[in-house]
């Protein structure tokens, strides 16, 4: 524990910087936590908070006009009134934003807050821009960045004289455009191209290769085969070469044609934000924008540490958060690092998409010879009495031990089956573990013990929850 006299800056309010900000006084140190806009960063303000509101209002219009029991259930397409749900998402990000980040700050007597824009003078001292006018110098003993990403503009010609949507932009968006198109095939594009087609937009996706090019290719394909269902237009190895705006619709000049739409959404990456901090007056390496860490989270100079889309860690808000807090552990005397040999990943679209662990590409390339099984849902008595078969999963298993290196799952639950998958990892449990675990019947997670025992068995030939 560190004594009552260690003063660490914090720059930045998101998950990372708040997590790191409330570790650092409770092991007792003071924190004088510096941010230039919104308190609470990207997740709650937006990224995972609004983005989740308007995905599942959509998934509930989609619901209404059509589901797998329309045969005996009457569906009538919903009239979508964007401003009024987007008044409701607004509500509840800053009811998130005032209980989680901006009353803790207040209540915290350790926690100072200053309202600017910081920038280092050397290893030991920050200079403030306060957004009231006038600077103020914070002298540190050790310091941590946690100043997040901002959505990246992609060299095309002509389009940064338009008006095209961000990420954020598209969340505030009050209005639903007949026509959307859509740079990116990640996990940003994809959710809210879902999203706005669900709403009603007509969506066309440019994916310079394919959707969702670093996940294994069944997943990209399972994702585009249910968009092609609900009638968005996946167009791959698809790149505009020039975009224009008249005042009223772009036209995008593409390899595949000529594209016209009301309004364009540009979710093509991110950029870190650390252009600012002057970082190489200080020692602090970065690559593309992106922070340099070390598994402890300190960067390349000592006494500075920084987690979250600032740096070179995958950029999700839980990891954001592991990093902020193990950082203000090693800030007052600790020794904590973080593992991510056993990471979910979770894409909201519909089927949803979580991974953990190694592609069977990735653990062949670290030398593993492997063993992998993949379930089609059709075999999975959850999915069954849903209707609602499309998607699979999949089991990477070293070969010859068993050990399970990773599971891959495209499924309308995906999201709330991997962690039991994360925790076998962490347990270094085998397929035949698995295979042997109670499972309840009639879940989505009972999916992982039926693909465990495709290893083994022909779950074809099995009677209902097997053991």
């Amino acid at each position: 524990m560190s004594d009552n006299n260690l003063h660490i800056a914090v720059i930045g309010s998101g998950g990372s910087a708040m997590a790191a900000a409330l570790k650092a006084t409770e092991r007792g140190a003071r924190v004088t936590l510096i941010e230039r806009g919104t308190i609470g960063g990207t997740c709650v303000n937006i990224g995972c908070v609004p983005s989740k509101i308007m995905i599942r209002s959509a998934h509930i219009a989609h619901l209404r006009r059509e589901s797998p029991f329309d045969d005996g259930l009457s569906a009538q397409a919903p009239v979508v009134d964007r401003s009024a749900l987007l008044a409701q998402q607004q509500a509840r990000v800053e009811e998130l934003r005032e209980s989680k980040y901006q009353s803790i700050l207040n209540d915290n007597a350790a926690i100072t807050v200053l309202k600017g824009e910081a920038r280092f003078v050397d290893e030991r001292t920050l200079t403030v821009t306060l957004n009231d006018g006038g600077e103020q110098t914070v002298h540190f003993d050790r310091a941590f960045i946690g100043t997040g990403a901002r959505p990246a503009e992609p060299p095309v010609p002509g389009l940064s004289e338009t008006p095209y949507l961000t990420s954020t932009s598209a969340l505030e968006l009050d209005h639903i455009p007949e026509r959307l198109v859509v740079i990116g095939a990640s996990v940003v594009a994809i959710e809210l191209a879902q999203a706005f087609a669900r709403l009603g937009s007509r969506v066309t996706i440019l994916a310079r290769s394919r959707v969702l090019s670093q996940e294994d290719p069944a997943v990209g394909e399972a994702v585009e085969a249910a968009f092609r269902r609900e009638g968005i237009e996946v167009l791959k190895q698809t790149q505009a070469s020039e975009i224009t705006h008249n005042g009223r619709v772009f036209t995008l000049q593409t390899n595949a044609g000529t594209l016209e739409a009301e309004q364009l959404l540009v979710a093509s990456g991110r950029t870190p934000n650390t252009e600012n901090l002057n970082l190489e007056a200080v020692g602090v390496a970065t690559e593309r924008g992106a922070i340099r860490i070390d598994n402890h989270l300190q960067t390349t100079a000592s006494g500075i540490y920084a987690a979250g889309d600032c740096t070179d860690q995958p950029q999700f808000v839980y990891v954001a958060a592991a990093g902020g807090s193990r950082a203000a552990i090693n800030m007052t005397g600790g020794d904590a690092s973080l593992d991510l040999s056993a990471m979910p990943e979770v894409i909201f679209t519909d089927p949803q998409v979580a991974t953990v662990g190694l592609s069977e590409a990735e653990a062949q390339a670290q030398g593993y010879d492997t063993d992998s099984r993949t379930l089609t849902l059709d075999n999975v008595p959850r999915a069954l009495v849903n209707f609602d078969t499309g998607g699979f999963i999949k089991m990477v298993a070293e070969r010859g031990s068993g050990r399970l290196l990773g599971v891959q799952s495209v499924a309308g639950e995906a999201g709330e089956l991997i962690q039991t998958a994360v925790m076998a990892l962490r347990a270094r449990m085998t397929v035949n573990d698995i295979a042997d675990e109670l499972f309840p019947y009639l879940t989505m997670v009972e999916g992982l013990k039926l693909c465990a025992q495709t290893f083994t068995k022909d779950v074809k030939q099995l009677s209902c929850c097997a053991g």
